[in-house]
């Protein structure tokens, strides 16, 4: 009896603006780049942040995303606190980054900036 494994689902879920704007971050990155990487550092008023950088190598644990215009790594210690989130590119006329719809925070600060889990 022969079994077939399933894909397995991404840990986080990126919007097209997020695909995008990854897109247009590898177009301009720095030789060397393979990708871009998530992380929660410690930090901020609520505890964890989030980061978004360049990586020129992928560590043993990170989680790998594919996407059209680039490759998201996720830090490995930080794959826990971020399942089931999405991931979303945002512009208005004073601000733009990523916005984060993260399930598993219980609190976040009043910025916005950092969370708590």
């Amino acid at each position: 009896m022969a079994t077939t494994a399933r894909v397995r689902p991404a840990a986080l879920i990126l919007t097209p603006t997020a695909e995008a704007r990854i897109t247009e971050l590898m177009a301009k990155a720095p030789e060397g780049t393979i990708g871009v990487k998530l992380s929660t550092p410690r930090r901020g008023c609520s505890g964890l942040a989030y980061s978004v950088d360049y990586v020129t190598e992928a560590k043993p644990f990170d989680e790998r995303i594919d996407t059209p215009g680039g490759t998201l790594f996720v830090d490995g210690g930080s794959i826990l606190y971020l399942i089931g989130s999405t991931m979303n590119w945002v512009e208005d006329d004073f601000t733009a980054g990523f916005v984060f719809q993260n399930p598993n925070a219980k609190g976040e600060c009043g910025c916005g900036e950092s969370f708590t889990v």
